[in-house]
């Protein structure tokens, strides 16, 4: 008969694998959970902070981002590699009003980042982004490595 010994640290390896395979099936990296992907209070209502769309066309991926209420000042876009990262912050409606008095409160404030990944390469230096009407407005142009390229065909 052979014997072995239990090795909790063997079990919580194990654990830790299935938990980021669990969060890999939802496209989200267990290293940046929460903090990249769900929006200001963690629990099962909570979701991306700020909802956008994403297009492109031969040129440019377009983002636009829903984002009412935002301090702009605290607003930061930047570009590494193929994410695109958008975090700031959302100030309260109104700091006169105490959190008790409140008989619903579903306008969440406070920090956010949300980090997309980007379909293709793009140029991060001319990015360019608008705020106007509380829509975030992100232009990526696409760097000249991605951009389709059309072949000629010799047709003998």
């Amino acid at each position: 008969m052979l014997m072995t010994t239990w090795n909790p640290w063997l079990e919580l390896d194990s654990l830790r694998r299935e938990v980021e395979r669990a969060f890999e099936t939802f496209g989200t990296s267990p290293r940046t959970w929460p903090f990249s992907q769900i929006s200001f209070l963690p629990g099962i209502s909570a979701r991306a902070y700020p909802l956008l769309n994403m297009s492109e066309d031969k040129d440019n991926i377009y983002v636009e981002a829903l984002a009412p209420g935002i301090d702009t000042g605290t607003l930061e876009i930047s570009v590494v590699r193929d994410t695109l990262r958008i975090a700031g912050e959302k100030r309260p409606i109104s700091a006169d009003i105490k959190p008790e008095a409140f008989h619903r409160n579903e306008r969440s404030a406070g920090k956010f980042v949300r980090n997309v990944t980007l379909p293709v390469e793009v140029n991060g230096d001319k990015v360019t982004a608008e705020y106007k009407n509380g829509l975030l407005l992100i232009t990526l142009p696409k760097a000249e490595a991605a951009k389709p390229k059309q072949i000629n065909v010799k047709v003998n």
